[in-house]
């Protein structure tokens, strides 16, 4: 019979270093334009920045006793069909993985545009640039979960040293910005848009959840990896904006559609983009390993389930789900063509709805089945809690709003699932357990 566990050899180290890898990317380095020009102090800025920190510990509070508790590798996917069953399972496990796909697509691009930037000679296009990185983090872990796990510890950490310089760097600077004119003035739609832009920034501290399933002891991994990796990216992100307001004022940091640019032309001069480049590209390597370790733990908790054909539960003996790898890598390569190009935003209506849903997922089994074993307990419950619904709720209406376009799409791809898993069910036939 095929082998279809995965080996339970991770720990701590690995899930903060997947939630650096994860977290961290281009989005700290675009955001903090678009918060400056939301506000008109200093002090304001930095609380956005704070806030976003407050709500990755919030969720990652909840998510952590759902990850020790059912100690099953594949996300989200696996706290929805767990509360509420195949269905709901179905709806959150292939909006993740075909997301997961395409984020891992989208941060290629930007690795492949790295490397044409930083080795001009190689005359490499972008694309096929990103499909050789693609192919390369898949190789390696093809080797087995060991050298996905040393090759997510190695970029996590050369990620986490290059933020460390530049944070150093901003702070050391011997110039100082120019006195702060402030943004455009706190307007409330612009405020909660700049606010929803830092959520999307930290998103990703969720990232140690997908390996539950492989923690040598998830009951006390889980929980240290979440607040572990949290508390990290936290600290790298507003101590980068600290410096950051260190080197430019409010007013030229809202008129950059690039902040960080901005403020690595000032320090560094004619070399900035070469130390930007660098920095984007470590940043996307760990990105891109990441992704490809989460979508093919997706797959594979949904083919042991019955969900998707039944080979992509099949694990090699060094622990990698090669057919859900390379499943995931071939419909990767089709976001580079742009196949799916369009579907990307329709898709991240569910990274926030999936949200939604794994806090409802919360709340239902500590009702429902409140003396399950539970080696950790979320904190402060049950006012964090409903708390963080609240706040995904919000979040969840406002990208409704901001994009009703997408959202109406993704609201009718999500009518149009129910007929889809009832052929999948049929297909696939009953889930033996």
């Amino acid at each position: 019979m095929p082998k279809t566990s995965l080996l339970r050899v991770l720990g701590v180290g690995f899930g903060v270093a997947v939630i650096v890898g994860n977290t961290i990317g281009g989005g700290i380095l675009r955001t903090p334009g678009e918060v400056a020009r939301s506000v008109s102090t200093d002090s304001i800025y930095m609380l956005v920045w704070l806030a976003g920190a407050l709500y990755a510990l919030l969720g990652a509070n909840l998510l952590s006793e759902l990850g020790a508790m059912i100690s099953r590798s594949g996300g989200q996917y696996v706290f929805a069909r767990d509360a509420f069953g195949d269905y709901a399972g179905f709806v959150v496990g292939w909006s993740d993985w075909i997301s997961t796909c395409g984020s891992a697509a989208a941060v290629s691009i930007v690795a492949g545009e790295s490397i044409r930037e930083l080795f001009p000679t190689l005359a490499l296009p972008a694309s096929r640039g990103a499909l050789l990185v693609l192919l390369l983090f898949t190789a390696v872990q093809l080797l087995g979960i060991r050298s996905g796990k040393l090759m997510q510890n190695i970029t996590s950490l050369l990620k986490t040293l290059a933020f460390v310089a530049l944070i150093g760097a901003c702070f050391w600077w011997s110039g100082s910005p120019a006195p702060s004119g402030g943004g455009a003035g706190i307007v409330g739609g612009a405020l909660v848009a700049a606010i929803g832009a830092v959520i999307y920034t930290y998103d990703g501290w969720n990232g140690a959840i997908y390996f539950s399933g492989e923690m040598k002891d998830p009951g006390r991994e889980i929980p240290s990896s979440m607040f572990g990796g949290v508390l990290l990216v936290a600290a790298i992100y507003l101590l980068l904006n600290l410096g950051f307001l260190q080197v430019a004022n409010l007013e030229e940091l809202g008129k950059s559609t690039f902040a960080a640019a901005t403020v690595t032309e000032r320090i560094f001069g004619a070399n900035a983009g070469v130390i930007l480049r660098v920095i984007m590209l470590v940043s996307m390597f760990g990105a891109v390993n990441a992704f490809q370790l989460f979508a093919s733990r997706v797959l594979h908790g949904l083919a042991n389930d019955r969900l998707f054909a039944a080979p992509a539960a099949r694990v090699t003996e060094r622990g990698t789900p090669a057919i859900a790898l390379l499943t995931g890598t071939l419909i990767s390569a089709f976001f580079l063509v742009g196949t799916f190009a369009s579907a990307i935003a329709i898709l991240s209506f569910f990274f926030v709805a999936n949200y939604t849903i794994s806090f409802s997922a919360f709340l239902w089994l500590r009702t429902k089945q409140p003396d399950r074993p539970r080696p950790f307990r979320a904190r402060l419950h049950p006012f964090s809690s409903w708390l963080a619904l609240g706040l995904s709720i919000l979040f969840l209406v406002f990208a409704i709003v901001s994009d009703p376009a997408s959202s109406g799409i993704a609201l009718l791809v999500l009518a149009l699932s129910y007929p889809l898993f009832l052929l999948t069910k049929k297909a696939l036939g009953p889930r033996h357990e």
